[in-house]
């Protein structure tokens, strides 16, 4: 599968901003899909998943209550409804898919897109 996330861009410190996923090739709804965000000079962390069905999510507790996780299987897209943003918050969100549910725990989904860059000012 191929994923290319978009949305991202330059938002104010408590203000909202919404990423997608589009995703081709393989049956999308197939997959389980994440989001991971990784800063300059950072590790990269898991944010969000969601299981093929859409029937399960995971929320890294940072950003519980806030974000939300959705996706559309008709039409192959995943979003990311980001509220009440913080500054710290400013880094590259990737969406990731895999087969196996729980890989927040390892970091490593085994399809990747290119990423999108979110710049929260304070």
């Amino acid at each position: 599968v191929q994923l290319q996330a978009s949305g991202g861009g330059l938002v104010q410190a408590g203000g909202s901003l919404r990423l997608s996923c589009a995703a081709s090739g393989r049956a999308f709804s197939s997959y389980n899909m994440y989001w991971f965000r990784q800063a300059p000079g950072k590790e990269r962390e898991f944010v969000a998943a969601i299981t093929w069905s859409g029937s399960s999510t995971m929320y890294a507790y940072s950003v519980k209550g806030r974000f939300t996780i959705s996706r559309d299987n008709a039409k192959n897209t995943m979003s990311l409804q980001m509220t009440s943003m913080k500054p710290e918050e400013t880094a590259t969100y990737y969406c990731a898919a895999d087969s196996q549910w729980g890989q927040w725990g390892t970091g490593k989904p085994r399809y990747w897109g290119q990423g999108t860059q979110v710049t929260v000012s304070s």
